[in-house]
């Protein structure tokens, strides 16, 4: 091999080892410390394991979600059990300090949100569609719209230096059907990390096994073993994969790996941020879309 031939072929070589180490940064906000868990934390963990960069936001404390407990004492149970769900998910986990149940989009809040998805150099946002029976969930949803577009504007928050271009912005599922359904444009299978995810979800004991089953009926059928706690978190938390997420997963996987799949988390591109092609999708999504 000549000398010029070699230079070309250490060039290739070290322009793909950059490419490969490419970083995506991730942001998934949520209203309370458990919903960026439930929503979105297959994938996260999928990212993470992958080497990029996943940040869990809350955007309340969590002090109201308690049938026994609340105020400044739930949320220091609340903000313990997120630091530990982060160290299983291998996520930063960021819990501000609004009211639960009391939550407004207010232009503090939305410039703080603008701050930490600047911060994190987002390359993508997660987060939940306006529509919904929670007021903090749909005042989430608010906040994030309103930071989009926003984050790329230097005049606003200006002390933390804006981003140099939209981030991809992506809702979370839903059941919801008015005003409009969820649109999964995004299945991931999260097949493989399920029951991490279960695992990490399980540090949240006063939401799982304690609150949620209570204002759901189901408080009584709580197991008191560890595995047994788990298995059936794991058959409450499953979802049933129908027509709409099967299109959306043969696409992105093709026919034969979406008939394997088990369990998926789904996405729906927000018009208020980056309109991302196929092929960019398949770039952030490096760890289960193959490029074509």
């Amino acid at each position: 091999m000549n000398r010029i031939s070699f230079l070309f072929v250490s060039l290739f070589f070290l322009t793909s080892f950059c490419f490969a180490q490419e970083k995506v940064n991730i942001v998934v906000i949520g209203a309370h410390p458990d919903d960026c868990d439930i929503d979105a934390g297959g994938t996260a963990i999928l990212f993470a394991k992958a080497g990029h960069n996943v940040m869990f936001v809350s955007v309340t404390n969590g002090d109201a979600g308690h049938h026994e407990k609340g105020g400044g004492a739930l949320a220091k149970i609340r903000r313990a059990e997120s630091e530990e769900a982060g160290k299983r998910f291998g996520v930063k986990y960021v819990v501000l300090d609004n009211h639960d149940g009391e939550l407004m989009p207010t232009l503090d809040i939305r410039l703080n949100i603008i701050r930490l998805i600047r911060q994190w150099n987002a390359d993508v946002v997660i987060g939940p569609r306006p529509n919904d029976y929670h007021p903090d969930h749909r005042n989430t949803a608010i906040l994030i719209q309103d930071a989009a577009y926003m984050v790329i504007v230097p005049n606003i928050a200006p002390d933390t230096p804006p981003l140099k271009r939209n981030p991809v912005f992506l809702y979370t599922e839903d059941g919801f059907r008015k005003p409009t359904p969820f649109e999964p444009d995004i299945a991931v299978d999260i097949t493989s990390v399920f029951d991490q995810k279960i695992y990490a979800m399980a540090a949240h004991e006063s939401q799982f096994f304690e609150w949620l089953p209570w204002t759901s009926g189901k408080l009584d059928q709580v197991p008191t073993t560890e595995a047994e706690r788990l298995k059936w978190l794991a058959e409450w938390r499953k979802s049933k994969i129908n027509d709409n997420v099967m299109q959306s997963l043969v696409k992105w996987y093709g026919t034969e790996k979406a008939s394997s799949v088990n369990y998926y988390e789904a996405f729906e591109i927000c018009e208020y941020g980056r309109r991302p092609s196929d092929e960019e999708i398949r770039k952030l999504f490096p760890f289960c879309f193959s490029t074509k």
